[in-house]
Parts: structure tokens; C-alpha cells; sequence
């Protein structure tokens, strides 16, 4: 099970010889590559050629994130189970529902004319690299020894097909909505989201919402990270962060571009920064390790970064099925055949398993009964539309306009991107693959039989968007931001947006400030206020008495800080107290039960009486709910926040090695600071408080002046647990501090730690 021992008696050698200096000839490389890395962590790839550059840029992630990224491939191939075997042919079938199985030349155009050879570079360099272990068998990551199988080599195709990774919206609130409709009524459900713009679901006629328990099991399997033991923990509540100051407004007088996208903490993290530089390209910042390329950061003459614009792009399909054929669904008054395909899951130390694979017109078949089945069409199924993959075509943009074009050319996920470049430009440009829905607003689920069906896709010009606007500066973080007047109830891009709190005060914060500097932008990028909890707070000024959470809660600045008791008895009152008595007040009993957590825009429009949807005692609901979450305090031991809210980066063998080996690979945990609301977003269960998503990476950038641009990464730059850049971004992170970004090749050099030639072989 365990692998050689080899591998893991010989692993602490590892940064000997390849990683110090040596010269290392690479069957592949057309001409030598020198890979600089500075004391942060960061490459720096300098190339004669760009195929060359994305080689090296493929063999230096797999030497630094191998295992990650060999992970990554298997789960999202449907590989598990010639890994791990027989427990995995499920998870296996479920990844395969969600390959892209359409035209690969259609796919690779979609990205532009060279991403196809670019991919091709890179994969070449990651398999070149699984070769130099071949002949250095001691150098091989000691992961793969705990789990007892080797890395696979990779297909350029392997890259653009695996679409099950990435942010995927909104077929788990369709059912979640519809839950709540079966139990007690669609309006009621509003209490969980609340729709933006003003909005009511429209029920689509004939729907059924009383949907299976389990009609998703399939789907979360196909996009949940790998369970090699099961995990208490989740992922909720995905953000970002970023904003765009033109010259006017900045103390440079030059753009200031930042930019801090929060997803899931992972070790290693999920981001990986890398420097790329040939003749024609030179591009520095952030991706997915798994991907050539970066998709935040800049090229030297423009800066780019996202957040995620949460657009509508699922539906599930539910359908009537023939009483005497199972394989059939009504459509259009007669019964349509599901295309049918079979494969074999190769299976650990036993025979293949036979899988079979069933697809409507719509998408992958994800669960069936003798009566109906339910199938999901997703764009991100689309040719383009590869996670973060779409990046290869705007990287490289010159101007505002080729960088539009670019980034509509395809790609995933749907987002905010803002803009800068050398000549004093400032943007921001909204959108992703968005399809026409003529007839309904993409809510709830809809019949397969024919009646609703897409009518296209919006194009790239009825996206909203804006160039050197008037107030100097430009700030997204997932809340409601179509401007007025924008025709979203024809468009329909979606209803459901994030919480505007981190962008109140991120917003407030800018106007604020007359000339904004670098330092005030990672200032505010860990900024720990929340303006949810501010009006929380305010709520209680009205309240007369003297109680003990009263006192403690009145006069609180609302900053979410590890050494705050305060900040603590606040999370506690309002996700396990606030929260789930708000629905039992609010709505009828069923309702209630069918929801999971309550909106907190919600609840805080209702408290201030902003909002009469929903009807509560306001005075006893504070009073009774603070009193209750003051006691739970105490009986925990009147904690800090940073005693409950922990920083653990879960590293995915966290809970299936021994603890000797856990110990080494797991960092942390540390008290981690902020909370769900803040501009240092950190999101918890609320069951535990632990620390789930939020910024791992971030970059504030100096357009124009690169050398002073500055960015983090959390815990570190590598994968491999004994080297120096494996935690060390961690105590940083932790104090909201930064490294420079370095770009020019006089600066690199100054500050190297590590040099690497790379010769053909």
C-alpha cells in the first residue's frame, strides 16, 4: 500500500543536485531554458523559443506540484480506480459523465490558432519530467509512495477535456429551490437567496419539484475532490475580490490593478505563480498548476485579474420515460433514444469494471428510476469552455479591446475581469457563455420533453461593460453589478449574487482615499471589517437592557480579528443562532426545514425593515438569539475568534496517512483572521469554524513600474513537503503581508535562490 520505502527513506534529498544549479539535459527541449527561482518561491522561465517556455513552464510544475497535478488528471479522467481501486469505479463513472466528448479540432479552435501546440509543449515538459524520475527513482514525490501507484504521462487533450473542476452554477440551487417548493412553496425559498435584481422564480409548467433525495449524488461525485477518507469539511461560499485605480486616482500615478480570487485551501495551494518569458511573451502571475499559461497577473503592457459573475449556466432536465423501454424519454410527443456508451474502469488489483454512461440531448443522464430520469445541461460542457483555460487567448492581449475579443473567444468560469495597461487605461469587462432561456428564468429544473430549450447564447458585446470610467477606479466581488438600465429580464444572466458586504466596504474604502497607494490596496485586501456585521451590531443600539452579550456586542468596530472575543460571540449568534431562528420564525415549519441556511442579506433587510417579505418579532429574535449564542460562548470557554476559526490547508492524504506522516504534510493550523464577510473573505461551516475558502493568492500590481507589484501565496509555492517553499508564504499570509512580484530580469537575478538549466537532450 505504502510504496517503496525508497521513496520515502531518500525523499528528504530531493532538493540536491536538480533543484540547486545542476545542468539537466531533457529529451524535448529544442534549445536551453534557464529556470531562475527566487527566495519566494517563484520561477522565472527564460526561453529562446515559446515552445520551449511552455515545456520547462510543465516540467518545473510537475518537479514542484506533481502529485497535485497528477490527482487532478486522474479524478478528472475517471482514473481513480487503476489507482485505488474498486471503491472508486463510481466516482470514476461519474467524472466520465462530465468529459468533453465533443469535436476536439472544434475545441481547440475555440482557445485560438496556437493553444493546441502550446498545450503540447507543456504536457511534454510535465512527461519529460516523469521520465528524469524514471532515472531518478529517490526523487519521486513521497505521496505517491503513501498511496502505492506512479504518475501517468499526459495528452495534451487531457487538459481541455477535464471540465469537472471548475465553479459550476446553478444546478444545486435549482434543487434546492425546488425542495423548497415541494415542502411548503417556491416564494418561501427566497429566505435561503434572495433573487437580484427584484425577482419571483417562475415554476415552469409541468414541473414536478418533488425531486429524488439523491438526485445529485452523481453530479457531486463527479466534481468533489477525491474522499480517500471521508472529511467533515466542505466548501462553501466561493468569492473574490479585485479592483482596477486609474492614474488619476493613484499615488503612483500609474494603474494599480489588484486582485485576490478566493476559492477552496488546499495544501499545496490551489494557485501556482510562475514567470514565463520568450521572445514575444513575457507573462508573470497566477493559474491553475494543471494549466499552461497564467489567468491572473500581467504581460507588461496590460495587468488582468477576476472574480467570478455568477451567471446561470445549468438546468436539469427532468423526463417522462417509456413504461416498456427505460432507454426512452418523451420529447415533442414521441419517445427519443438516450445515446448510449460503454467503457471499461480499469480496477486496481482486479478485473476492468463495466461502466455504462447514458446521455439525452441535453447532457449526461445523472440519475434514473423506473419513471423518470434527470439529465444536466451545462455551457461548461460547451467547446471553449475548459476551466480557466481560456486565459491562453488574452494573456498575451495588447489593448482593452483585443483583450475583450480574446477573452470571448471561449472559456470558464463566468467572470468580472478588470483591466489596465502602460498607456493609463483602466477597465472592466463582464460575462462567460450565457444561454438564451426564451421561455423561463433558469430557477428551477424544467420537463425534458421539448418546451424549454435554449435559443443560443448572448454575444460578447451584450455583456456589460466599461473604459476609464469617471470615478477613477473599478471594484467587483461578486455582488449585484449590472448597471441600471441593463435589460436583465430579457438577458437573464442570473439571479443569484453574493453577499454586497465585502464590496460596500471595499467600495467605501476607495472613495475614501483621494490618491490610493500600493500599501492601501493590500491594506484593504486584508481589510478584516464586516459590514454585515456592522449592521448587525446596529440592530442591537436599539435594544434597552444590560445583558452580558449586549455589553459586549455594543460599541464593537466590526472587525474580525483572531485576538476579538467579540468576533467570536458575533459568529457564534449569527450562524448558529441567528440564522436557523430567523427560518423558524419566518416561514411555516416545513419550509423552514427544507432550507439549509438562511441569506444573510436577507435577514438583515428584514431586521433593519428594509424588506416585509418576511415577518418576524425583531426585539425578542435579537434578544432571545444573542442570549442563547452568549451562553454557547461561555460554555466553550469565552474563546478568541482565532481559538475557534483555524487555518488548515487541507492537504488531500491528510486523513489517510499515519500520524507521523500527517504531521509532515498537513501545515497548521493557525488562528486565522476575517470572516465570511470581510474583504478578507474566510469562510466557515459554521458547524466548525474552521477556515474552508477564501484568498489564498493574492497580487497587487504596479502597471508599468512591475518591479513594485507584490503578491502572496498561501501556504507556499511547492508541493513537495521537505522543501523550503512548501509553508513558508504561510506566516506572511497570516499578517496580511506580501513578497514582490519581481518581472525585470536585473531584479530576478538579485534575488534568485535557486538556478536550473535546462539542455536539450
Amino acid at each position: 500500500m505504502f510504496g517503496t520505502m525508497r521513496a520515502i527513506i531518500f525523499y528528504p534529498l530531493m532538493l540536491a543536485g536538480l533543484a540547486f544549479g545542476e545542468t539537466v539535459p531533457v529529451a524535448g527541449l529544442r534549445q536551453p531554458v534557464d529556470i531562475l527561482t527566487d527566495k519566494w518561491g517563484v520561477p522565472h522561465i527564460y526561453a529562446q523559443n515559446t515552445a520551449d517556455a511552455f515545456f520547462a513552464q510543465g516540467f518545473n510544475v510537475a518537479r514542484e506540484r506533481l502529485f497535485q497535478i497528477d490527482l487532478w488528471r486522474r479524478r478528472g479522467l475517471g482514473r481513480m480506480a487503476a489507482a485505488m481501486g474498486p471503491s472508486y469505479v463510481e466516482q470514476d463513472r461519474a467524472a466520465r459523465l462530465f468529459l468533453y466528448r465533443g469535436s476536439i479540432e472544434e475545441e481547440w479552435a475555440a482557445y485560438g490558432p496556437d493553444a493546441r501546440r502550446i498545450t503540447e509543449s507543456f504536457v511534454a515538459g510535465i512527461n519529460a519530467y516523469i521520465d528524469w524520475l524514471g532515472a531518478n527513482k529517490d526523487q519521486m514525490p513521497v505521496e505517491f509512495g503513501l498511496v502505492g501507484y506512479g504518475p501517468e504521462k499526459w495528452e495534451a487533450a487531457d487538459v481541455v477535456r477535464i471540465r469537472s473542476h471548475g465553479l459550476t452554477r446553478n444546478v444545486t440551487s435549482e434543487v434546492a429551490r425546488a425542495k423548497t417548493m415541494c415542502a411548503a412553496g417556491v416564494a418561501f425559498d427566497q429566505a435561503r437567496v434572495g433573487l437580484q435584481p427584484a425577482w419571483e422564480a417562475q415554476v415552469p409548467a409541468g414541473l414536478d419539484p418533488c425531486l429524488p433525495a439523491d438526485v445529485l449524488k452523481v453530479f457531486t461525485l463527479a466534481t468533489q475532490a477525491v474522499p480517500f477518507v471521508a472529511d467533515s469539511t466542505s466548501s462553501i461560499g466561493e468569492g473574490s475580490n479585485n479592483w482596477t485605480i486609474s492614474p488619476s486616482k493613484s499615488a503612483t500615478g500609474r494603474p494599480i490593478l489588484a486582485g485576490d480570487p478566493h476559492r477552496a485551501y488546499s495544501t499545496p495551494s490551489l494557485r501556482y505563480i510562475a514567470h514565463v518569458s520568450a521572445p514575444g511573451l513575457d507573462i508573470i502571475g497566477a493559474g491553475e498548476p494543471a494549466l499552461p499559461g497564467i489567468s491572473m497577473g500581467h504581460n507588461g503592457t496590460i495587468a488582468f485579474g477576476l472574480t467570478i459573475f455568477p451567471i446561470d449556466q445549468e438546468d436539469l432536465y427532468v423526463y417522462e420515460l417509456n413504461p416498456a423501454n427505460g432507454k426512452q424519454y418523451r420529447y415533442k410527443g414521441g419517445w427519443e433514444t438516450m445515446r448510449e456508451v460503454r467503457e471499461q474502469v480499469a480496477v486496481k488489483g482486479g478485473s476492468a469494471a463495466a461502466v455504462t454512461l447514458d446521455f439525452t440531448r441535453h447532457g449526461p443522464v445523472i440519475y434514473a428510476d423506473k419513471k423518470r430520469a434527470y439529465a444536466l445541461r451545462t455551457c461548461w460542457m460547451e467547446p471553449g469552455m475548459s476551466p480557466y483555460f481560456g486565459s491562453i487567448a488574452y494573456m498575451r492581449a495588447r489593448s482593452f479591446e483585443e483583450f475583450k475579443k480574446a477573452r470571448f473567444r471561449g472559456g470558464a468560469p463566468t467572470v468580472n475581469q478588470v483591466y489596465a495597461d502602460v498607456k493609463g487605461n483602466i477597465g472592466w469587462s463582464a460575462g462567460g457563455l450565457t444561454p438564451v432561456r426564451p421561455n423561463w428564468d433558469g430557477l428551477l429544473p424544467v420537463p425534458g420533453d421539448g418546451r424549454y430549450e435554449w435559443k443560443g447564447f448572448l454575444r460578447g458585446e451584450q455583456f456589460p461593460s466599461s473604459f476609464n470610467p469617471p470615478d477613477g477606479f473599478v471594484s467587483t466581488s461578486n455582488e449585484m453589478n449590472m448597471p441600471a438600465g441593463y435589460p436583465y429580464k430579457e438577458h437573464k444572466l442570473g439571479f443569484e449574487w453574493s453577499n454586497d458586504s465585502r464590496h460596500r466596504r471595499i467600495d467605501e474604502v476607495l472613495r475614501g482615499i483621494e490618491k490610493i497607494s500600493l500599501a492601501d490596496s493590500m491594506k484593504l485586501q486584508t481589510d478584516l471589517t464586516s459590514v454585515a456585521a456592522r449592521r448587525a451590531v446596529a440592530l442591537l443600539g436599539a435594544l434597552a437592557g444590560d445583558e452580558a452579550g449586549l455589553r459586549m456586542l455594543r460599541g464593537w468596530d466590526a472587525v474580525e480579528r483572531p485576538a476579538s472575543r467579540e468576533a467570536a460571540l458575533y459568529e457564534i449568534w449569527w450562524t448558529r443562532h441567528m440564522g436557523p431562528a430567523f427560518l423558524k420564525a419566518a416561514l411555516p415549519a416545513a419550509a423552514a426545514a427544507a432550507i439549509a441556511t438562511a441569506d444573510t442579506t436577507v435577514v438583515l433587510d428584514v431586521l433593519e425593515g428594509k424588506s416585509t417579505r418576511f415577518k418576524v418579532e425583531r426585539e425578542a429574535l435579537l434578544r432571545e438569539t444573542l442570549a442563547a449564542a452568549y451562553k454557547d460562548w461561555e460554555k466553550q470557554g469565552r474563546p478568541e475568534w482565532g481559538a475557534l476559526h483555524r487555518a488548515l490547508p487541507g492537504h488531500p492524504l491528510r486523513n489517510f496517512v499515519v500520524a507521523e506522516w500527517r504531521a509532515r504534510l498537513q501545515p497548521g493550523p493557525w488562528p486565522a483572521p476575517g470572516g465570511p464577510h470581510s474583504p478578507w473573505q474566510s469562510m466557515h461551516t459554521g458547524k466548525s469554524f474552521q477556515l474552508t475558502n477564501g484568498p489564498s493568492f493574492r497580487m497587487v500590481l504596479d502597471v508599468g513600474k512591475w518591479d513594485e507589484s507584490r503578491a502572496v501565496n498561501f501556504p507556499g509555492q511547492s508541493g513537495r513537503w521537505d522543501d523550503e517553499h512548501y509553508k513558508d508564504l504561510a506566516p506572511l499570509w497570516l499578517m496580511g503581508e506580501y513578497f514582490p512580484l519581481l518581472y525585470s530580469r536585473d531584479a530576478v537575478e538579485k534575488a534568485t535562490a535557486r538556478r536550473s538549466r535546462l539542455e536539450p537532450k
